[in-house]
């Protein structure tokens, strides 16, 4: 079966053949809206290139079409879901060259923009937009002799990064040249005809033959199919594949739900965020993130507010800004802070995380914090939200559209970005050494790899899972950075189970709730942190004396854990400070498999919303 798990952060189509262009890919753009965007456009070669976008949904473009149509039999077009520059009509794709002969589209992220941008603006380029899309067009315009592929392949050696590029040029009609560099792209092959886009549901409804571009393929779209060849040279033979799917099964990219497919975009959703921003010695770039070294010396205190998973989000936060940053960290639920009179003051830096940048609660507290005197910062995924507007400085986590109510990678992104703020403040303050940055950048880059590793044994979460879907009651225990871990892991498994869980310190357990483990209750236990190894074990030995049924989460080379528990789902070794993100992949797909098997709605669970936008 076709499975994609790279992180979708816009959409793209492409056509080229008989029929008009516009009409075609404004439908396919229509059955990519489930993966969400800020704006859309299209452009149409026809002697010349023609382009129409604006900012918002597709109802605003198709208006615009409507009383100023495009004329042409190729074209692409593009849903943009923002991560450089705010959502506007100039941010949105198509981009073009100063000479307006050449378009480009393009998901993903150029890691190397600004460096790029610099040289080309020394060059005398100029550019309409913030995005690092555009740089693009000027890079194959630039390399253009006459051939387009050869041109692609010369732009794309000077851009890093993991995206898809489409590129269409006025100078030789009748094709499109696309490069796969880790975001997605296929190819739908019609009779005359042939479309490119980023995910089959966009053109399922006119072929049901497919050709899959591979990561470092580059594709050439003509009428009468599609040639796949290395980006550096070589043809490909890419076999046809043919699917069966109704839209509903091929909008989740074969998966049985969406909570599923956002689960195993995690990888790249690190990828990403991490893009652009941390090199190999712990130097790190926000681009969002203004605040000056002296400022980072001054901070006195650290206030971090959200709900529910962006406040577990910020648990782990407040034990890596207090570990590595030596500084006093406040984690604080926004709806309790927002009516407290929280002792915030200058110069302190609150820390407001919310997925949308809309929670209401969340708002309220970040504006409290700043009218105190506190500089507030934003991590959030969704570039010009309220939030992002209003913070002196943003973290955007580039986690793409999350459709499932149950967070999982916009969850995941959030904690990377923690990461990432703490090795900026803790350089400029200087408590964080070359050793240190250097180990912490090392380990951030190997987690795409190892939580895929955890991904691959999806099997035994889901046979772990019979364990507990009949049970009543379910506990959650760790300590330090796996007590925030167990935290989310309890939530996700009420949010979409209904089972009742609770999660506390493991040390808590005898404080009263060791009165409710009887015989078969579960108790899961997150085991990573070395220095509270032997404590947490204890807590284990003590609910496994009382008949607990216990599963655990731990290091693949621990070979004490499997003595005491029932289940051992198992991650790669990390470090310490970096398991969290690890960790608690395991404990979203037992969430998972549970409320599979207890027959819920686990994309859309009862009583919840994605975006809590009311008190």
């Amino acid at each position: 079966m076709y499975q994609e798990v790279h992180a979708r952060m816009c959409g793209i189509m492409g056509y080229v053949g008989p029929r008009q262009a516009a009409p075609l890919i404004l439908d396919g753009l229509r059955r990519l809206e489930y993966r969400g965007y800020d704006s859309a456009g299209i452009a149409v070669a026809n002697g010349d290139i023609h382009v129409r976008k604006a900012e918002g949904k597709i109802g605003r473009l198709a208006s615009l079409l409507e009383t100023d149509p495009l004329h042409g039999t190729v074209g692409i077009g593009h849903t943009r879901w923002a991560t450089h520059g705010v959502p506007s009509d100039v941010n949105a794709h198509p981009h073009r060259d100063p000479s307006g002969r050449f378009v480009v589209v393009h998901n993903g992220i150029i890691e190397n923009f600004h460096e790029l941008r610099e040289r080309l603006s020394a060059e005398g380029h100029l550019f309409e937009s913030e995005t690092d899309t555009e740089i693009l067009a000027h890079l194959v315009a630039l390399e253009y002799d006459g051939d387009i592929v050869a041109a692609v392949r010369r732009a794309v050696a000077h851009a890093e990064g993991a995206y898809a590029l489409v590129v269409m040029t006025a100078n030789e009609p009748g094709r499109i040249v696309a490069v796969r560099r880790v975001s997605p792209l296929i190819v739908g092959l019609g009779d005359g005809e042939t479309f490119l886009a980023s995910d089959i549901p966009a053109v399922l409804q006119h072929t049901r033959d497919f050709l899959i571009v591979e990561d470092g393929e580059l594709v050439v779209v003509d009428a009468d199919g599609a040639t796949i060849e290395h980006i550096e040279g070589g043809r490909v033979d890419r076999a046809v594949m043919h699917v069966d799917w109704d839209a509903e099964q091929a909008e989740k990219g074969g998966y049985e739900h969406f909570m599923l497919k956002e689960i195993h975009e995690q990888p790249a959703v690190i990828t990403e965020t991490v893009g652009g921003r941390l090199d190999g010695e712990g130097e790190v770039w926000l681009e969002d993130v203004h605040f000056d070294d002296a400022f980072a010396r001054a901070i006195d205190r650290v206030w971090i507010t959200a709900c529910g998973t962006a406040l577990h989000a910020g648990l782990v936060g407040r034990e890596i800004f207090q570990r590595i940053l030596r500084l006093p960290t406040a984690v604080e639920y926004a709806h309790e802070m927002r009516y407290a009179d929280p002792l915030v003051s200058a110069p302190s830096l609150t820390v407001a995380i919310s997925q949308s940048g809309e929670t209401a609660d969340t708002l309220a507290a970040a504006r409290l914090a700043r009218q105190k005197g506190s500089r507030l910062l934003a991590l959030t995924n969704v570039v010009g939200s309220t939030l992002s507007r209003e913070a002196d400085d943003v973290l955007y986590t580039r986690a793409g559209p999350e459709i499932s109510v149950a967070s999982t990678k916009a969850y995941m992104a959030m904690l990377i970005g923690e990461y990432l703020l703490a090795l900026r403040i803790g350089r400029a303050r200087g408590v964080v050494d070359e050793a240190l940055s250097q180990r912490v950048a090392h380990g951030l880059h190997l987690l795409p790899a190892q939580v895929e590793h955890v991904l691959q044994a999806e099997n035994d979460v889901a046979k772990a899972a019979h364990r507990i879907a009949d049970a009543q009651d379910v506990y959650f225990i760790g300590r330090g950075l796996d007590y925030a871990v167990a935290m989310e892991g309890s939530l996700k498994l009420k949010e979409i189970s209904y089972l009742h869980s609770e999660a506390m310190p493991a040390g808590e357990l005898k404080h009263g709730t060791l009165a409710l483990v009887t015989a078969g209750v579960p108790v899961i236990v997150v085991l990573t942190q070395g220095a509270v190894y032997d404590k947490t074990m204890s807590a284990v030995q003590e609910v496994k004396a009382r008949g607990a049924t216990v599963l655990a989460v731990a290091y693949e080379d621990d070979a004490t854990i499997g003595a005491f528990a029932d289940e051992v789902l198992r991650i790669p070794r990390t470090d310490d400070l970096l398991s969290p993100v690890a960790s608690i992949v395991p404990l979203q797909l037992l969430a998972y498999h549970v409320a599979r098997l207890r027959g819920h709605d686990i994309d859309q669970p009862r009583n919840l919303a994605k975006s809590v936008t009311v008190e």
